[in-house]
């Protein structure tokens, strides 16, 4: 038998003028039968401008164009010598299974049939002799069935692929994420350190106009914030509360060095008019700066009495913000103890005791019980300092003591946690100044 792979008739006839050229074929069958005739009826019945109908005469025939043709149809005879269409179909299932299999068979092969469907998974079968319209339409489904099945295949993949792509792309994006906000972090934390650090060294200079307020607001704001956390206070309000105790005198600086040089138990009336108008001074000056607000309202209100009698507004009770009645008393503990009001420092004992006997006129009760208490727990478990000499300061140490300068103004604040740099500038600082420079460093604590 010769070659009968054939090339569609339709793509293959001459064209005749005026007619309309026949189209490129988009699919195409593959038609296996030992007999000529079957094969050239079968090409009559298939041909179409979009189909590409391939012949052979054998089973063995047919994987060979199957091996260099791609095939979406393959439509096999039951009967033939050699190998039968059972094996073929089972064999191109196995090679090549997006080709969609149909087998043509007699009423009497229903056995072989049976044995088709089982090992080759046929799209459908055909009865001979066949019905032409019926033949068309199951070979065409089967072929659309097949594209749809390979579009499927190709959208799962795209979809599976596209799913990795988004699972890498959400990893890095979250990744990325994490980084930024760490950055974000750590910039906020260089920013609040920073802003905590500005407020100090400004309160420092404020202080350095009278030896009697030298370290009043860091001392203030150290003791006021403990107070503030062990009532439960917010870790913002704790933190307005050691804002504001810090400048809560910035409203001095509207007063003369001399009024300020007298201690507040000897000023004369029209003296302790302008006195009491520092709380005022004091919260006008943060006007301008919204995010600091509470801060001076604190600050305005830090010398009201809870039984009324204080100013500039005099509020009585809880109608005074708890951060003013905290600064409040602290600011009197600190006053007593360094002179301020009477000019001769009291000793701790002596101040507390006045604090206890202004509890529930000048000071509000539950603040004076806390304060005692906090008091207390300071003074039984004080600070362990190791004093390290400049030389032998290494990165990483953190100081438990505020650094100052020969004049007293604020080089580096307590919790400050050195690096080589920081090291640097206070070596250069030391030799400009000529002077030894000897650390307060809190000792690492060993996990």
């Amino acid at each position: 038998m010769t070659d009968l792979a054939i090339a569609p008739d339709m793509a293959s006839a001459p064209a005749v003028p005026g007619e309309t050229p026949p189209s490129t074929p988009t699919w195409s069958v593959l038609c296996v039968d030992d007999e000529p005739s079957i094969l050239a009826a079968l090409r009559r019945a298939l041909r179409a401008p979009d189909c590409k109908v391939l012949q052979a005469g054998s089973g063995a025939e047919a994987l060979q164009i199957m091996e260099r043709e791609k095939i979406d149809v393959l439509l096999s005879d039951m009967r033939m010598p050699g190998m039968d269409g059972a094996t073929l179909l089972a064999q191109a299932r196995a090679r090549w299974p997006q080709t969609a299999r149909i087998l043509l068979t007699g009423y009497s092969d229903m056995n072989a049939t049976v044995a088709a469907i089982n090992e080759g998974q046929i799209y459908r079968y055909i009865h001979k002799p066949w019905d032409e319209l019926e033949l068309r339409l199951t070979v065409r489904q089967a072929a659309e069935y097949q594209r749809l099945e390979r579009e499927r295949a190709d959208l799962q993949q795209l979809t599976a692929r596209q799913n990795e792509e988004l699972k890498h792309l959400n990893t890095s994006l979250e990744s990325r994420i994490q980084e930024r906000t760490a950055e974000l972090h750590q910039a906020y934390e260089r920013l609040k350190h920073n802003y905590l650090t500005s407020i100090r060294i400004f309160s420092s200079l404020m202080e350095l106009r009278s030896s009697v307020l030298a370290g009043s607001g860091k001392r203030v704001a150290v003791l006021a914030r403990r107070i503030a956390i062990a009532m439960g206070c917010s870790k913002e309000e704790s933190q307005d509360i050691f804002v504001a105790s810090l400048l809560h005198d910035i409203g001095f600086m509207a007063m003369s060095d001399a009024l300020l040089a007298k201690p507040v138990g000897r000023l004369q009336p029209e003296e302790m008019r302008i006195y009491q108008r520092h709380p005022v001074l004091g919260a006008q000056a943060l006007t301008a700066m919204e995010d600091h607000h509470a801060v001076a309202q604190l600050i305005r209100y830090h010398h009201e009495r809870f039984d009324g009698g204080g100013f500039p507004e005099r509020l009585a009770g809880h109608d005074i913000p708890l951060g003013a009645r905290i600064i409040a008393l602290v600011d009197a503990y600190d006053d007593l103890t360094h002179g301020h009001l009477t000019g001769a420092p009291l000793t701790e004992q002596e101040a507390k005791a006045i604090i206890q006997r202004g509890r529930g006129s000048q000071f509000d009760p539950e603040v004076v019980d806390v304060f005692l208490h906090v008091t207390q727990q300071e003074k039984a478990k004080p600070p362990q300092l190791e004093t390290v000499d400049l030389d032998d300061v290494q990165p990483g140490m953190q100081l438990g003591k505020d650094l100052l300068s020969k004049e007293g103004f604020l080089l580096l604040s307590a919790g400050h946690v050195l690096n080589a740099e920081m090291i640097s500038r206070i070596r250069r600082y030391a030799m400009t100044e000529g002077v030894r420079i000897v650390l307060d460093i809190r000792p690492i604590r060993q996990s």
